[in-house]
């Protein structure tokens, strides 16, 4: 889950060298609410979730962020660096849907995209702490800058996804943290012994030239080591971008790497696998990782996609293109149909909706809403699976380890489902659990910027 941001993390680190203070935050950008009235016959159900939004008579609140009529969140985003949007039209699109519906109990939903344009999360954290009831359905690349100030502000967190922290208290996140373990053991398991067994003492990691994306791939390491296998080359590419992989290409072909973990932005991934075809040499496989899972990549690998295996994981998450055969997928795809025709429904669009649903029927199920009810009310989910969008996941700790993967193959055709063996729908839930040994920093908690749980109201 965490992997899902590197090659925004790998393409900033750049501007991240000798950034001495911080910018002036952007002005926050409203996503208003859906014009249309509450209709009678607008669908309140969300795949297995019955009544997800509706009427209700909401009484006067003191809650910040919360009136009588709406409830204020917002969405983090890195919108105004990457120029991606998919956090803002999820917002965009499950708030009109739900506000049609009646809202959370007569409460029209009105998010407010928290755009940290990479740097500047701090900001942006700090803006919402004045306003918000909570963050929800979004994430940055660099979210480890704005834990302490949520935390002191005892702001909860329903991210979309998280990078630098991935189980940090008050947040709950939709498709289970599992602090302290390896997310990828089933993935690399299938990999390493069942898919590509010769591979397993042949692995390479290239990793970007930050900090972020190198403490990624001491972890990945360790891992192919505890699961049997052995990284046999490794290497970092400059952040700034390769002009030339030839020297990256030749080096792979040379160390004979028969497995190969790319940890970085799909653009330089689709040019070094171009420089591998150049030079008449293909790994048995290699992790894409999610960050490529989309139409843009195969556009930009498509001359070496009938030669290089691609592969990624979607952390328990049904892929699109199941979308025929589950009712939730299907239903995301006909709702941005309606609200955001022009918009693309991608796989951080499905994990954004999971934490959407996640908010809301937490705090649907508040006789009276306050941060502790919502918060309390999500992390009692012992099998949440966002109404079918994603494998079931235990939220009420989090240091559970994954079970379930899901494993996506790109090919001169697209994406489809990977020969993985399913055994639940289009989930494997076989996935062993291997604890990282390794110092990689812990989760922010409240008692390290002097609060608790009491706190919280």
């Amino acid at each position: 889950m965490r992997r899902l941001l590197i090659g925004t993390v790998t393409a900033g680190a750049v501007l991240l060298t000798g950034c001495s203070g911080h910018s002036d935050a952007g002005e926050a950008e409203t996503g208003a609410p859906s014009s249309s009235s509450a209709s009678a016959s607008a669908q309140a159900d969300f795949g297995t979730l019955k009544d997800v939004c509706g009427p209700g008579t909401a009484k006067s609140s003191t809650v910040q962020g919360v009136t009588d009529k709406e409830i204020q969140v917002g969405v983090m985003s890195d919108v105004g660096f990457t120029k991606n949007s998919e956090f803002p039209d999820a917002a965009k699109v499950f708030t009109s849907w739900c506000n049609d519906a009646g809202g959370i109990n007569g409460r029209k939903l009105v998010p407010v995209t928290r755009d940290a344009k990479l740097t500047q999360v701090r900001q942006q954290v700090l803006a919402a702490c004045k306003s918000d009831f909570a963050l929800v359905g979004g994430g940055a690349a660099l979210d480890g800058l704005g834990v302490t100030d949520r935390l002191k502000c005892l702001l909860p967190d329903f991210p979309a996804q998280s990078t630098q922290a991935v189980g940090s208290d008050l947040q709950a996140l939709a498709t289970g943290a599992g602090v302290g373990y390896f997310p990828y053991t089933g993935f690399y398991t299938w990999l390493l012994k069942d898919k590509y067994p010769d591979s397993a003492q042949k692995v390479g990691i290239i990793a970007g030239d930050s900090p972020v994306s190198k403490g990624f791939a001491a972890q990945y390491q360790e891992a192919v080591k505890g699961l049997g296998g052995k990284v046999s080359y490794t290497d970092v590419y400059p952040a700034a971008g390769v002009s030339d992989w030839t020297p990256y290409a030749q080096a792979i072909k040379n160390k004979g790497v028969k497995g190969l973990t790319f940890l970085g932005d799909f653009a330089s991934l689709a040019k070094l696998e171009q420089a591998l075809t150049d030079t008449g040499y293909a790994p048995d496989w290699i992790d894409a990782n999610s960050n490529a899972y989309g139409p843009a990549f195969l556009q930009l690998a498509a001359p070496a996609l009938a030669k290089q295996h691609n592969y990624a994981e979607l952390s328990a998450t049904a892929p699109l293109e199941s979308a025929s055969s589950n009712p939730a997928t299907e239903q995301v795809i006909e709702l941005f149909k309606k609200y955001a025709p022009d918009k693309q429904v991608t796989y951080p669009v499905l994990r954004a909706f999971s934490a959407w649903l996640l908010f809301a029927t937490a705090a649907r199920d508040c006789a009276s809403l306050t941060r502790k009810c919502v918060y309390d009310n999500a992390i009692k989910q012992t099998a949440w699976t966002g109404g079918g969008l994603q494998a079931p996941a235990d939220l009420s700790k989090n240091d559970i380890p994954p079970k379930c993967y899901s494993i996506v193959e790109a090919t001169a055709k697209g994406w489809q489902a990977a020969d993985f063996q399913p055994d639940d729908g289009p989930y494997r839930c076989d996935a062993p659990a291997y604890k990282l040994k390794g110092d990689y920093g812990k989760p922010v908690t409240l008692a390290d910027v002097g609060k608790s749980l009491s706190d919280l109201t």
